[in-house]
């Protein structure tokens, strides 16, 4: 297998420096520079020539090297002797770039970026419906992203928040669009338009942050399928109470796979081919159709029945509910993968 294309990383940091403080150094650093150039010229103040009296002073000075990085000059006072023009062609001149350099970038750190971060922000936001905001990119995350894609959904379509860097990058570099801010958060759930996304996946890491995102998911969107992933079975119950659809315990799944596969050797892999999408068969749930409404469970023809979902009640298929199915149900059903 040929290795991964190698790419480039770069490590970053929060800078320690308040806004305020940066922005002081920023514009001390663009005196700094214009100091230096009143102070050599001032020390050279005899090859400039002022042209209106003759007589080349200190402010005259100060004029000559402020005007002269601001713009090209004036041609009130110009420098007359070599050594001066030299300064001004190999001093002047660069200190002239630097200065627009940190004024323009200053601009751009502290009004700019911030406006152009709302406008491309709200326009992602205006494009979202129907998505899925996985909350916690971490092992559990991650994978559930890389699931959904490989089941078709558009990356575009995945909101991940998180507020590590790494975790971030990670999942941009999945293609998925990235929020970085704490999903507990009431505004950082709408600002990823909670109240459209079909459904939440929330991977904290721990059960406690956990099942307060499913908390706060579920009071702003009542109606989006939420499931949680939760490390302790004594906060299982606890996660379906904030209103989780479905808790996930991976060490309790993997007890049963394990323990599966001591009744036969491909059990395990039969229920790991169902839940994932690389196998040749998918459980899929779907609604009852008005054409199937009356008929029972083992006549679908779309796969092989196996529950119903009647409202809070699962009825499997050996049941007498299972010969008939009515409007409302939820069918749990095995497909061929397509």
């Amino acid at each position: 297998m040929a290795a991964p294309p190698a790419h480039s990383q770069s490590l970053r940091r929060r800078s320690a420096l308040p806004a305020w403080a940066s922005l002081l150094l920023r514009v001390a650093l663009a005196f700094g520079l214009i100091a230096i150039g009143v102070a050599v010229n001032w020390l050279d103040r005899a090859g400039l020539k002022d042209n209106a009296d003759g007589v080349v002073s200190f402010p005259d000075v100060i004029y000559f090297t402020v005007i002269t990085i601001a713009t090209v000059g004036y041609g009130d006072i110009v420098p007359v002797t070599e050594r001066a023009r030299l300064f001004d062609a190999f001093a002047l001149t660069p200190i002239r770039l630097f200065v627009w350099l940190i004024f323009l970038g200053t601009a751009y750190d502290f009004f700019l970026r911030g406006l152009l971060e709302r406008a491309r922000m709200s326009v992602i936001q205006r494009n979202l419906s129907g998505h899925v905001i996985v909350a916690g990119h971490g092992a559990s995350g991650a994978e559930a992203v890389a699931e959904l894609v490989r089941t078709g959904l558009s990356p575009r379509k995945i909101v991940v928040i998180d507020e590590r860097p790494q975790a971030l990058k990670a999942a941009e570099a999945c293609g998925a669009i990235v929020l970085d801010g704490d999903a507990t958060r009431d505004q950082t759930l709408q600002a990823a338009r909670i109240d459209r996304a079909r459904a939440v996946v929330v991977a904290a890491g721990r059960d406690d942050t956990s099942i307060l995102i499913v908390l706060t998911a579920r009071r702003l969107a009542p109606k989006a399928a939420i499931g949680v992933v939760i490390a302790s079975e004594d906060n299982e119950a606890l996660a379906r109470q904030a209103g989780a659809d479905t808790v996930i315990n991976p060490a309790s799944f993997a007890g049963l796979l394990l323990a599966s596969s001591t009744h036969g050797a491909h059990l395990a892999d039969y229920l790991t081919d169902l839940a994932g999408c690389h196998g040749e068969v998918v459980l899929r749930e779907r609604p009852v159709s008005p054409a199937e409404a009356g008929q029972p469970l083992s006549a679908i023809i779309t796969g092989r029945g196996l529950r119903i979902q009647r409202g809070p009640r699962a009825i499997d298929f050996w049941e007498p509910e299972a010969k008939r199915l009515e409007p409302g149900d939820l069918i749990l059903e095995v497909v061929p993968r397509g």
